[in-house]
């Protein structure tokens, strides 16, 4: 991830389109998987549970679900969908460490005192 985001797009010295292309794809392919874990954690959570997840998980249901971009893409847009798909797997990673620390700390709440 890191060195997709650490690409000048506004610099003439970008990867080629088929390896922007190919780190696109794999970041589609982890994001997908973490977004699937994300969704399953806050199965049956309330609704206004990690409401910053929720979005992001809607963002990811929209962006990770976009159609390929060509082989004939310009080397910027490719450069950019790698980028913004890095972000997103960031994102995605981030709000599900928030939903594990909401639910550790919830259950430390109620969690019976003991004596």
């Amino acid at each position: 991830m890191e060195a997709a985001l650490s690409w000048d797009v506004d610099s003439p010295a970008l990867p080629t389109v088929k390896n922007a292309l190919a780190m696109a794809q794999q970041f589609t392919d982890f994001g997908r998987i973490v977004a699937d874990d994300l969704e399953a954690k806050l199965l049956g959570l309330p609704a206004d549970f990690c409401i910053g997840a929720r979005a992001t998980l809607g963002e990811a249901s929209r962006r990770l679900y976009l159609r390929p971009l060509a082989q004939t893409a310009a080397p910027r847009s490719a450069a950019h969908r790698a980028q913004n798909l890095a972000r997103l797997v960031q994102a995605l990673s981030r709000a599900f460490g928030e939903v594990y620390r909401e639910q550790v700390r919830s259950r430390s709440v109620q969690a019976p005192q003991r004596e």
